[in-house]
């Protein structure tokens, strides 16, 4: 038994292992997987010395509880949320120190939904396919967390941060998806298009890691024949039958069967990894249709 480890006391909704993902095998039905909101995981894993490559833990909404078999540095971000360490309150968004025994509490996020918690020498799960990221559609890497669940950790890199705290984007009151067309954007009516470029839409609370599901109008179809499965992209934007269109994130399918009207820009997609349920979404076209 190693002493270099995290014992999971609370695992939240939610809490997976991610890291950079494992693109390059969707040839094999594999999706890419990761943080879902990279720039906060990179983050985190900077304020502790870890390279961008080293596994974090992401949470969902309400955090998770983690005990420290031996003296640690971890760096909580993302959502901005309380975090606690022996009971005490500890400083969001830097590193700190939590003492071998000692309970590290994230508490639930106050805005937003993703928190990432990086341990000085990163989650050390057994790697899949090159990544530890967790996959939710495929079953590949970590199962999500569970009480008791032993988190090994890796040798550390280099010396935390010096910073006292460090700068985080908050999350998007209004969700702004810029959006090229999509191979099938032929599929929908000229109403359609002018609907998905100018109506209002909203988060779904049935959003999840694989896709952002929005709620609004119903975007109407040119043609109502079956498309034959195809190939899907990260930030494409399908639409299934029910018309509303549904934004593929990490771990989307690899292939898919309802037209892609639109693929939203990579460099969005962070921001919809923390709009919560109901946050006004606007789809903005850079090109035209």
């Amino acid at each position: 038994m190693t002493d270099r480890a995290l014992v999971v006391v609370r695992p939240g909704a939610l809490t997976t292992v991610q890291d950079l993902g494992r693109p390059g095998y969707a040839h094999l039905g594999v999706p890419r997987s990761g943080a879902l909101d990279p720039g906060a995981a990179a983050l985190v894993n900077r304020l502790t010395g870890n390279p961008p490559e080293a596994a974090v833990l992401e949470t969902t909404v309400d955090g998770c509880a983690l005990r420290a078999r031996s003296t640690v540095t971890v760096a909580v971000g993302g959502a901005p949320c309380p975090v606690t360490v022996g009971g005490r309150p500890a400083p969001w968004g830097a590193p700190v120190v939590v003492p071998a025994g000692a309970l590290l509490e994230v508490g639930a996020a106050v805005a937003g939904v993703r928190g990432y918690v990086a341990v000085r020498g990163g989650i050390a799960v057994e790697p899949v396919l090159g990544s530890r990221a967790t996959d939710l559609l495929s079953g590949l890497g970590p199962a999500p967390l569970a009480e008791g669940t032993v988190l090994p950790l890796g040798r550390p890199a280099g010396p935390p941060a010096r910073v006292d705290a460090a700068p985080q984007p908050g999350p998007p009151a209004e969700l702004v998806l810029r959006v090229t067309p999509g191979p099938r954007a032929d599929w929908f009516t000229a109403r359609a298009l002018r609907d998905l470029a100018t109506r209002a839409y909203r988060v779904s609370p049935a959003s999840n890691r694989i896709g952002l599901r929005t709620e609004g109008p119903a975007l109407e179809r040119a043609r109502d024949a079956e498309l034959p499965s195809e190939g899907m992209v990260l930030g494409a934007v399908q639409v299934p039958p029910d018309g509303r269109p549904v934004v593929f994130l990490a771990d989307h399918p690899t292939t898919g069967g309802y037209p892609v009207i639109a693929v939203v820009r990579p460099t969005d997609l962070a921001a919809a990894a923390q709009a919560v349920p109901g946050t006004p979404v606007r789809f903005v076209p850079v090109r035209r249709w």
